[in-house]
Parts: C-alpha cells; sequence; structure tokens
C-alpha cells in the first residue's frame, strides 16, 4: 500500500510539474498571437498599395506587353509550396496541412512526376523529405517568430525563375489561414500564373523611363514576393493561436489528470489509516482477550 501510494503522489507531482510547462507555455504564445496578428494587419495596408500599383501598371502594360508571368499555359508540372511551423506543439496545426495536401493531390489525379513540393517550415521539409517528393531545396527555410522578409526571399526567386525557365507551369500555395485566436483553416491559393491582382485600378497615367517590359520585369517579382510574405505572416499568426489552444487544452487535462489522481490518493491514504486502526483495534481486543 505504501508503495502504491508514493506511486500516485508521483504521479501527480510529475502532471503539476507538466501543467506548469504547458500553462507558462500557454501564456507565451498569447503573448506571441497578439504580436503576430499585429503585424499580419500592419501589413495588409503596405500590401493594399503595392497591389493597387500593380494593378494599375499591368492593366495599362498588357496592352502593348504581356509578361509571362501573367500568362496561362497548359499545365504539365505543379509546384506545391507549403507553409508549416518549425516546431510542434501546436496540436493539428502541421498534421492537417500534410492531410490536406495528400488529399489535394489524390483528388486532382497527380503523380509524382506531376508535381514538385518547396516548403516553408521546418516540419513541411522533413514530411516533403521522408514521403520522398521532389524538392530541390537542400536544406529547410525555416520560419523564425518575428518572421523576416530575408528569409523567403530566395526560395521565392528560386521558384519565379523556375516559373520563367517552364519548369513548373503553376504555384499553388497550402497554409493556414488565421481567422481568430480560437479557430483557423487551411486555405490554397494559385499564386502563379497570376490571373487577378487585387487592387484599385488608379486612373493615373505612368511614364516607363525603363520600358514596360523592364517595368513588369520588377514588379510582378516583387509583387509575388510580397504576396508570399504576407501569407507567411498569415501563418505564423495562425500557429501561434493554435499553440494557445493546444497548450490550454493540455493544461485542463493536466489540471482533471491531477483532480482523479488526488481522489485516488485519498481513497488510498484513508483505507490505508482504515486498515491500520483495524489492525490497532484487533491487537488491543487480542491482548484485552487475555
Amino acid at each position: 500500500m505504501a508503495n502504491s501510494l508514493r506511486e500516485v503522489k508521483g504521479r501527480i507531482d510529475s502532471t503539476k510539474k507538466t501543467a506548469q510547462i504547458t500553462k507558462a507555455m500557454y501564456m507565451v504564445s498569447q503573448s506571441k498571437v497578439r504580436r503576430a496578428e499585429k503585424t499580419f494587419k500592419d501589413y495588409q495596408s503596405f500590401m493594399k498599395s503595392i497591389s493597387d500599383m500593380t494593378a494599375s501598371i499591368v492593366s495599362k502594360a498588357s496592352l502593348e506587353f504581356k509578361h509571362d508571368l501573367l500568362v496561362d499555359r497548359p499545365i504539365k508540372k505543379t509546384c506545391f509550396l507549403i507553409i508549416s511551423s518549425d516546431k510542434g506543439l501546436a496540436g493539428a496545426y502541421n498534421n492537417g496541412l500534410f492531410k490536406f495536401f495528400e488529399a489535394k493531390i489524390k483528388e486532382d489525379g497527380l503523380k509524382n512526376s506531376d508535381f514538385m513540393v518547396s516548403t516553408i517550415g521546418k516540419r513541411a521539409y522533413n514530411y516533403v523529405k521522408k514521403m520522398r517528393y521532389e524538392n530541390h531545396q537542400k536544406e529547410p527555410t525555416y520560419v523564425r517568430d518575428d518572421v523576416m522578409f530575408v528569409d523567403i526571399v530566395n526560395l521565392a526567386n528560386q521558384i519565379i525563375k523556375q516559373y520563367l525557365n517552364h519548369e513548373i507551369d503553376r504555384l499553388v500555395i497550402i497554409y493556414n489561414h488565421f481567422i481568430n485566436s480560437l479557430s483557423q483553416e487551411i486555405e490554397t491559393k494559385v499564386l502563379l500564373p497570376i490571373k487577378e491582382i487585387e487592387g484599385e485600378i488608379s486612373e493615373s497615367d505612368y511614364i516607363y523611363e525603363s520600358g514596360i517590359e523592364n517595368t513588369l520585369n520588377k514588379i510582378l517579382p516583387m509583387y509575388i514576393q510580397d504576396i508570399i510574405y504576407g501569407i507567411i505572416l498569415d501563418a505564423k499568426t495562425a500557429e501561434h493561436a493554435a499553440r494557445v489552444n493546444s497548450m490550454r487544452s493540455a493544461t485542463d487535462n493536466a489540471t482533471d489528470v491531477i483532480d482523479k489522481l488526488q481522489v485516488l490518493y485519498n481513497r488510498s491514504r484513508q483505507e490505508a489509516i482504515t486498515n491500520e486502526l483495524n489492525d490497532i483495534v484487533g491487537g488491543s481486543n487480542a491482548i484485552g482477550g487475555k
């Protein structure tokens, strides 16, 4: 009985330590999700300006020149860009992405030779490596908590170059979209070819000093980079929110386990005390009987 009590007490103590850790991680993630959400919302005003300018230039320039990034062509090979987290402890944040991707390629009837996968985030990189999908990245593209534009520029430029060289014919991004602190949903966005630029077309006319072609060669890749960066900010906000929910659930579960173990401990202790009293009374009766 003593060993059983010590075992239950040990489980209670270890579960309390786990609850303290998950509660601390919950509070940290709460702080991170507020910062990430503010950064993402602040970026929207910048992205709107870029979209307005790009839409205006493309609408006027397309009368004279059609850029390759804007042209539809037969889809022989698709590039999927999966945006995951670097770490776990975020519930179904990453696994949901991978299951969605598997369902997507099955739904589209794609064979392994019909697509390649680029990744942002260590978890997605490891997943693609494990599944042996085509991926030209030699190392993962990490996503720090304070997302930096410089982190994704090289990958974005590589994908754009592959599209211009006809190595891929479509770019599809798969990521977790932040709705609110309690919910996120997986979304897909076809980024290449550029079919529609969500911006207001200005009535102002532009003078292209370097020519329309050179102007589009500069602004369209920048537009793609900015969109990818904005999506990463969105996904990072969703990641922190998912970790908040996961750590809150873990803390609640640990608290429930502690309560149940405490009841078990109290019952076992009471039983041990009762047995000892019975032994004492029995012994006293036996002595009195003599």
